[in-house]
């Protein structure tokens, strides 16, 4: 017999005359039920100990799954049934999700629950400080939990160089870092003080102008700055959303972005010492549609394969036949797929797009959104004559023009798991 409940045989019996089939789950050892229990929503994980007292003792000594979003409804009820969910509980933890707006004295509240032990060894924590005027400073507490942290979402909060400069998360693999107050050191601290991280995504955040990568780990880097902070350096409109392994996108950057001794201001290459050859994938949204700030682009990450344009703005004639001729002469353009939002058909964006038609080699499809009132026979026809499609480099090459939108939104990326993905731009 079995502490606590009855027999395997009982209990398959007991299911079988029940009409029910027998009941090999509950055969299972406690710690895989443990973890099957872990992965539900809070309350259906809670509601297992109903199932039978096999499973009573379950819940609270399986990992830890605290989603504080779906707990209640009326917000002034949650930190009452947090708290008797953590004193009830056994631990360890596994994930904890706070959400914005969830208590009115926020951070007293936040800092006692990272203090239970109930999450202890806490695996994954999303953690979004109620909305106020003034950012919180995020809670010492952290520190205990860093060192068993995997993944890791912080929101509307100041981070302090106390806590980070001495930080140490050897296991952190996922870092969200959202409206967040961070000096440059201490963001610096971060990315050396984690040397398994692999994913890092810095939403409309401050206090830093440069951001220097530097890690072996790190594959997949998104960084988007506020601009409308005044009390911060980071003011410029642009931003990076990059994967050392498959991709790179910029509409909303710091002041700097720098790659070993290489660095880039806004979209412009200011200094080009070092190129960098494991970026596949490049999705750029700029004010002004500039071949002169994607060629730039495209000598920092020579053995890019798929290109991702979204400009709301004709601007320069992107003239390139003389300006560019070396480059056509010497630069092996290795792109496979082109996409550009927004194609209107003047001038300025017939020359860009015939740069590549003339000059691509090896690729593969061209495809080129265009207004509703322009998907018209007289106006493809057209198009297809001036942007020299009989005469293109790439003979296998396939162009589309269409309607629908025909790349992922790059300010659609929240979280550093967006960017986990063999492409993150592609719909």
């Amino acid at each position: 017999m079995e502490a606590g409940g009855p027999s395997s045989e009982k209990r398959r019996r007991v299911g079988e005359d029940e009409g029910g089939g027998a009941d090999h789950i509950s055969d299972l050892p406690d710690a895989v039920l443990g973890d099957i229990v872990s992965l539900l929503p809070t309350k259906e994980g809670a509601r297992t100990q109903i199932l039978a007292s096999r499973w009573r003792h379950l819940w609270r000594s399986a990992p830890l799954n605290l989603d504080c979003g779906d707990l209640v409804k009326r917000e002034y009820e949650l930190a009452g049934v947090v708290n008797r969910i953590l004193f009830s509980h056994l631990g360890p933890g596994r994930r904890l999700c706070i959400p914005r707006g969830f208590s009115s004295d926020g951070a007293a509240t936040v800092d006692a629950w990272l203090q239970s032990p109930a999450l202890q060894n806490l695996q994954e924590l999303c953690l979004c400080y109620p909305t106020e005027y003034q950012l919180q400073l995020l809670s010492k507490s952290i520190i205990r939990l860093s060192t068993t942290l995997r993944i890791a979402t912080i929101q509307r909060c100041h981070l302090p160089d106390s806590i980070f400069q001495g930080l140490q998360s050897p296991q952190l693999k996922q870092l969200t870092l959202g409206d967040v107050r961070i000096s440059e050191c201490s963001l610096h601290h971060v990315i050396a003080g984690c040397p398994a991280l692999e994913c890092l995504l810095i939403n409309e955040s401050f206090g830093f102008s440069c951001l220097r990568i530097n890690s072996v780990s790190l594959s997949s880097i998104g960084v988007r700055a506020q601009h409308y902070r005044t009390t911060g350096i980071c003011v410029y409109r642009y931003s990076l959303h990059l994967s050392k392994r498959s991709s790179v996108a910029f509409p909303e950057t710091p002041r700097k972005i720098s790659f070993g001794s290489t660095v880039i201001q806004g979209l412009r290459v200011e200094s080009l010492t070092t190129v960098v050859r494991t970026i596949k994938i490049l999705a750029v949204d700029m004010d002004i549609l500039s071949l002169d700030t994607v060629i730039g682009l495209m000598k920092c990450f020579p053995c890019l394969e798929k290109l991702y344009i979204q400009s709301c703005d004709s601007g320069p004639n992107n003239l390139w036949l003389r300006k560019h001729k070396n480059l056509i002469r010497c630069h092996d353009i290795r792109l496979k797929k082109i996409v550009i939002e927004f194609y209107w058909g003047i001038r300025s964006q017939v020359s860009f797009v015939t740069f590549f038609v003339l000059n691509a080699r090896v690729l593969e499809l061209m495809t080129l959104r265009i207004e509703a009132k322009n998907n018209n026979e007289e106006f493809l026809a057209q198009h297809r004559r001036k942007l020299q499609l009989e005469n293109r480099a790439s003979r296998g090459a396939r162009f589309q023009f269409t309607t629908d939108k025909c790349s992922r939104d790059i300010w659609k990326i929240k979280h550093a798991h967006d960017l986990d993905l063999p492409d993150p731009f592609a719909c």
